[in-house]
Formats: structure tokens, sequence, C-alpha cells
């Protein structure tokens, strides 16, 4: 295992770069964020974004012909792990793309993806509907041929960036192919957003209802082929969940150090509270929590990278996001009770912490979902290929 987490110079100098970044640029705005419901004024935003491209932090994973860094997937679980030290979800101003858009045309790629990396335009990805969360199959937005065009009629909730979205990619049944995405603009008649409901978070963007009412498209709309969205899916699906497992990461690291820091001046009946077992006992734990997830995080990017099964790395996946968000949630309410008072004050990071690691356990894919994927593993592929 110890080989998993031993970085090259290159990846060690690019932690730094991104560690940072973090330090410099976002987390001096988290208050002001938290203060202002997530969102900032333009002149700190195009800040933020001119910065996050000078230090090539933009468009990790996709090519660097499109304008991306080219990232392995432990460059990305590298720079992840810093990123996620952030509350308020101000790393998503960093310029970037979903994985979904390699498999564009070069039309598409140069209409949506060049963009998006540049931070010209943001794209939302709608999958979830009022009766299909953490079941895809539950889908019944559809996209119907006529003639040379498709015609898309549905109603999707929970669009990520779909309030600030020049394009959706949608996800539809396409008639007589199945699961199918679509990219539609924002503008096209028919797209409206239904709602924009409140959140937890305070983040950056909303997560609004947008519906699709005979919204027409032509074949160059398709993403990745016909009936071809589970398989492009699932690529999606792993890089997600390994990124929210990163970022768990990240947040335990982040939470234990304002903890030890407050934990060892703030005195308490004569003596510092950390030499109470009650705060100790909790950080002690939590560390534990913590370095065992950045391991398994950091095996599931070698594997990936090593060209393992991929049916084992989408399990061991599911396995880090699973651990880590639980870990992390836990983590965040054991800080919190040490701050005490200050522990329920918005100002803090560990108050932020709690709420914004508790859509972990739920956003792509549940616990639940993510046990299930483990339990069906362990079956069909073997206890010791899952857990080794």
């Amino acid at each position: 295992m110890a080989s998993l987490v031993q970085l090259s110079a290159d990846q060690l100098e690019l932690q730094e770069r991104a560690r940072r970044f973090v330090d410099e640029v976002l987390i001096p705005h988290e208050v002001a964020a938290e203060r202002a419901g997530g969102r900032l004024p333009a002149d700190v935003v195009n800040t933020i974004t001119k910065a996050a491209i000078e230090a090539s932090l933009n468009g990790g994973r996709h090519g660097v012909e499109h304008g991306g860094q080219g990232w392995s997937t432990l460059d990305y679980v590298v720079v992840h792990e810093q990123l996620g030290r952030n509350t308020n979800g101000l790393w998503w101003w960093i310029p970037d793309a979903y994985n979904v858009l390699s498999a564009g045309t070069p039309d598409q790629i140069e209409r949506y993806l060049v963009p998006a990396l540049r931070g010209d335009a943001w794209l939302s990805y709608a999958v979830t509907e009022e009766h299909a969360g953490s079941d895809p199959s539950g889908i019944r937005t559809t996209a119907r041929a006529d003639g040379d065009d498709w015609v898309i009629d549905g109603e999707k909730w929970f669009v990520t960036s779909g309030d600030v979205a020049a394009a959706h990619i949608v996800v539809a049944l396409a008639e007589g192919h199945g699961p199918t995405l679509f990219i539609v603009d924002s503008d096209a008649p028919g797209v409206e957003a239904v709602d924009d409901p409140p959140f937890t978070h305070t983040f950056p963007h909303g997560h609004p209802t947008v519906r699709f009412t005979g919204v027409r498209v032509g074949s160059s709309a398709i993403l990745g082929g016909l009936g071809e969205a589970d398989a492009l899916q699932q690529a999606w699906f792993m890089e997600e969940r390994l990124g929210i497992a990163v970022h768990c990461v990240a947040a335990m690291g982040r939470l234990l150090e304002e903890a030890l820091a407050w934990a060892s001046t703030r005195e308490q009946g004569g003596g510092r509270i950390l030499d109470h077992q009650g705060v100790s006992f909790p950080l002690a734990d939590s560390a534990a929590d913590a370095a065992a997830a950045r391991l398994l995080v950091y095996e599931v990017a070698a594997l990936a990278d090593s060209g393992a099964d991929r049916k084992i790395v989408h399990a061991k996946a599911s396995l880090a996001k699973l651990f880590a968000s639980e870990a992390a949630y836990r983590c965040a309410d054991r800080v919190v009770q040490v701050f005490g008072g200050r522990g329920y004050v918005r100002t803090y990071a560990a108050e932020r912490f709690l709420r914004e690691l508790r859509v972990d356990r739920i956003w792509e894919g549940t616990s639940e979902i993510q046990r299930l994927i483990v339990t069906r593993s362990l079956e069909r592929r073997g206890v010791r290929a899952v857990i080794a």
C-alpha cells in the first residue's frame, strides 16, 4: 500500500501548486461567500478563474489539445485532495467540464468543451427526475424521432449548475435506442427552469428543476451515439464518486487541523480541552478514518491508471465513496462538538463542513446504492478482488 501514495516529483509540485491556490485564492473568500448565500461578486469570480488558469488547474482530466491538462487519475486525486479543503464549493469556479464531453464530435468539442475549459461557459448534467434518483431505470424523459430531428420531453431535478449553464447534457430515452445523451442549448425553445429550490449548502451554482417541452434538436446534438448513455455514464460515475471520496478525505484533513489548533489552546477547568479524552479520542478516531479513506482513494486511482478490470475499479470507487463520505460526516460532527458553541456558527469551517458533507452521502449514488454495488461485486467478483 505504501507505494500507492508515493508521488513523483511532478505530482508533488502539482500538489503544492493546488494547495497554494486553495490557501491563497479560495479560502480567503469562504466567509464572504457564506454571508452572500454562496454568490460572489463578478470581479472576485473572475480573479478566481484567472488564477486557476494561470496555475494550470483548469480542465484537469481533459486533453491538452482541448485546453485541459491531460491528468492521470492519480494527478486528479492529488489536486482534488487539496480542492476539497475549501468550503462553499469555491473550487467550482475552476473551469472544467464533465468527462462525457470527451466522447463528443469535433463540432461538439469546439462548441461546448473548449469554451468550458477556458471559463467562457458552464454546462450542466441533467439526469435525475422526480421518480428516478438512485434508480436511473426510472427515467421517463423521452426523445422522439421526427424526421432528421429529435423532440425531447421531460423534467429533470437537481440539475447542478442548471441556473448558469449555456447547455444541458440531457439523459433521455431515445425512441428505438434507449438511454442517450443529448446536448441541449439552455436557450432552446421549450427549455425552462420551473423551480430553484434552496439547499442546505451555500454553493456558487444552484440545482434547479429544468423542464423540456417539445424541445427540437438535430442529430448533431447526440453525444457519444444513440443508446450509449449507460456506458458513458459508468465512467462519469466512477470519476464523480472518486472525486467525492477524495474531497471527503480533504475535508477531514482540514477539520482535524482546525480542531487540533483549537483544542490545544482552548482551556477549560484549568487545562487544555485536548487533554480530555472526551475531546482527544474522537479526534483520534477521525484521524484513523481519514488515513484509511485516503489509502483507499489512492488505491482506486492507481488501479484506474494501471488499466485494471473496469468493473473492479468501479466497485472500489463505490467502496471509497461509501467509506469516505460516511467517515467525513462523523468527523465533522465530532469537530463541531470540539468547538462547542463556535462550532454552530456559520463563519467557522466546521459548521460549514457539517452541512456541506451531508450531501456526499446522497449525490452520485446514495450510500445505500454504494452498498448494493459493493455487495453485488463481492458476490460476482469475489471478496479478494474487491478488498485486496
